[in-house]
């Protein structure tokens, strides 16, 4: 009875989105690989195809990839390799994210070949098609990857589904049951959630008996220390290291007023301090150009800087890709997006180079790492501009050592590493319940 329903649903759901494709094709998000995303390039066959949404999910699809080969075939007979999977994702952002850990990853070793492409549009005739063409043993969705066109084209095939790294708030859940019946005929075959919470959540759509919590791949994106000699650094020869440098990452439009009272604020106490500004945004650039001659009498923008900046210069970051070697250098960071109420920019880079973040009150996007970096005074938390202010003057004046830093947030995110591998085992388990026995001495 539920697969009735899931027919009825979709054809209803296929209707729906031919009507909206002309206005689908006008998206700039969309109209990039139109041509893959509406099957007019065809999907390659694949025994795992593993969908990552966008940026975020990209990552962890690497983090499962990375560790595939191992949890597939080490010392396990049962299953025989090459193994050939699709990634695909549905934003230029997320594909190039894949595209380029695979260039940089190992995966030959464990002859796994992995092919990349555009997430097609979640149209059921479209995803039937996408579904018979890549004919998959396994479909691995990562986080909140709940597409009805998928999920139907793939319980006609009898395709098993995995949700792994899975999210849901309170909120999608009670969005999804609005129509229960629905959800359930479209139910993945097993859900490996980030947290009891959400495991409780998708088990109140999908079952309990399919659903278990385990460990946020996200920890395993943390590295245990990001030391980057100074030797080795390549902004040393602009920032000499014995005049104090701040970084105030990540800096959001809607918090500029009260970082450029910071910026006073440590100017004012010790002047001979070098800043650098982050915007988060490029298009910020301009809005700062503006201020910054009222803040500080010698700034400079990074693109046009050649030499050592000379003290108390504020250095507009206008440059790509020099926030790690810029962290490395600093004793003394914000991280942005925190001091309004928008939940946050990653603080962790920074903590990984070996320096305790100031943040303002908002990080809830990041409440995942867990409350307890607060409390092992991994990050300190304020909730002013003038509090912030006075708490990098002292991460200033009384730098930890680095190496000290390191190490406590080493002991505090190893025990909570392993979903990787976690969801590796899971693929590996669906996988060589879907394979034939090995035939000996060949493939399945």
């Amino acid at each position: 009875m539920p697969l009735d329903l899931v027919n009825l649903a979709a054809r209803a759901y296929d209707l729906g989105f031919g009507l909206a494709l002309p206005l689908l094709r006008r998206n700039p998000r969309l109209a990039d690989g139109w041509a893959a995303r509406t099957l007019r390039d065809p999907l390659p066959r694949a025994d795992l195809w593993i969908q990552a949404a966008s940026a975020g999910e990209a990552h962890l699809a690497v983090e499962i990839l990375k560790r595939l080969g191992p949890a597939l075939f080490d010392q396990d007979e049962s299953l025989a390799p090459p193994l050939s999977v699709l990634a695909t994702s549905g934003t230029r952002q997320g594909l190039d994210i894949l595209n380029r850990a695979l260039r940089n990853e190992t995966l030959s070793d464990w002859r796994i070949g992995v092919k990349t492409a555009f997430f097609p549009l979640d149209r059921p005739r479209i995803m039937a098609r996408a579904v018979a063409c890549v004919a998959p043993k396994v479909m691995a969705l990562v986080e909140a990857e709940l597409w009805p066109g998928l999920l139907s084209a793939l319980a006609q095939a009898k395709i098993p589904a995995l949700i792994l790294n899975g999210r849901m708030t309170t909120r999608s859940l009670a969005r999804y049951l609005l129509w229960p019946r629905l959800w359930q005929g479209l139910a993945p075959a097993f859900v490996q959630a980030i947290s009891a919470s959400d495991a409780a959540r998708f088990g109140v759509l999908f079952g309990p008996e399919r659903v278990q919590a385990a460990p946020n791949i996200k920890f395993d994106r943390i590295q245990s220390a990001r030391s980057l000699a100074r030797e080795e650094n390549p902004l040393a020869a602009l920032l000499p290291e014995e005049v104090p440098f701040l970084v105030l990452a990540s800096v959001r439009e809607e918090e500029e007023d009260q970082v450029a009272d910071m910026i006073a604020a440590v100017r004012a106490a010790r002047p001979e301090t070098v800043i650098g500004v982050f915007p988060r945004h490029m298009h910020r650039l301009t809005a700062w150009r503006a201020r910054l001659p009222g803040l500080a009498p010698a700034w400079a923008e990074r693109s046009r800087t050649r030499q050592a900046v000379a003290p108390g210069t504020v250095i507009l970051w206008d440059v790509f890709g020099e926030m790690t070697p810029a962290l490395c250098l600093a004793r003394a960071a914000f991280v942005g997006g925190s001091l309004a109420p928008l939940g946050g920019q990653n603080f962790l880079e920074a903590l990984e180079c070996g320096l305790v973040p100031v943040l303002g009150p908002h990080w809830k996007n990041f409440a995942w790492v867990g409350r307890g970096v607060a409390e092992k005074g991994l990050i300190a938390q304020v909730e002013t501009a003038g509090q912030a202010a006075a708490c990098l003057l002292e991460h200033l004046d009384r730098p930890e050592p680095k190496e000290a830093v390191q190490a406590r947030a080493e002991a505090y995110f190893a025990p909570l590493r392993g979903g990787a591998l976690g969801a590796c085992r899971c693929i590996a388990e669906r996988l060589k319940a879907e394979y034939r026995p090995a035939r000996p001495g060949g493939h399945p």
